[in-house]
């Protein structure tokens, strides 16, 4: 007898992508970075969007990847998601990542990346009236995330701390 293995989408830095259960879908990679999914419990689809900065008004010109900034990222996502016939309104989110990676002596708030994105996704989020029903934020190390579709969870591996599952 085999036994199927399901296929692993990857997702890198300032991209996004979806899948369908019963693949899992995944990003390494985060640290100032946040990784978000999005997932309906109804369809056993979800997108992840690795966002690399808060805001596209920071964009020195017009042409970038979408999946760069917080506010188009999750935006193009939710769009992406609709098309395959998730209703926004059945959306939950879940995200990971915006570590402080480097020791910043600095009251200047340009350098705090991580926290400024995380602020980024969570007001975006909070437009599109889409619930953060878990995350693992902040603190200085390093994450790789791993969405398990039929179970609605979130496998956060953190550097040198283990994994959690969320």
């Amino acid at each position: 007898m085999s036994q199927q293995v399901a296929e692993v989408i990857k997702v890198g830095i300032a991209d996004l992508n979806i899948a369908e259960h019963p693949e899992t879908i995944m990003t390494a990679g985060l640290g100032s970075c946040v990784g978000l999914i999005l997932y309906d419990n109804f369809s056993n689809i979800a997108g992840l969007l690795h966002v690399m900065l808060p805001d596209s008004t920071m964009a020195r010109n017009q042409s970038f990847k979408e999946g760069k900034f917080a506010d188009t990222g999750i935006k193009a996502l939710i769009e992406m998601l609709e098309r395959k016939g998730v209703r926004r309104t059945n959306l939950k989110a879940k995200m990971a990542g915006g570590a402080q990676m480097f020791n910043v002596n600095s009251n200047n708030e340009m350098m705090k990346i991580g926290s400024r994105n995380i602020e980024a996704v969570k007001k975006q989020l909070e437009e599109y009236r889409i619930p953060i029903v878990a995350e693992d934020v902040g603190g200085n190390r390093g994450r790789t995330i791993e969405f398990l579709i039929d179970q609605s969870t979130l496998k956060v591996r953190t550097i040198q701390e283990g994994v959690t599952y969320i």
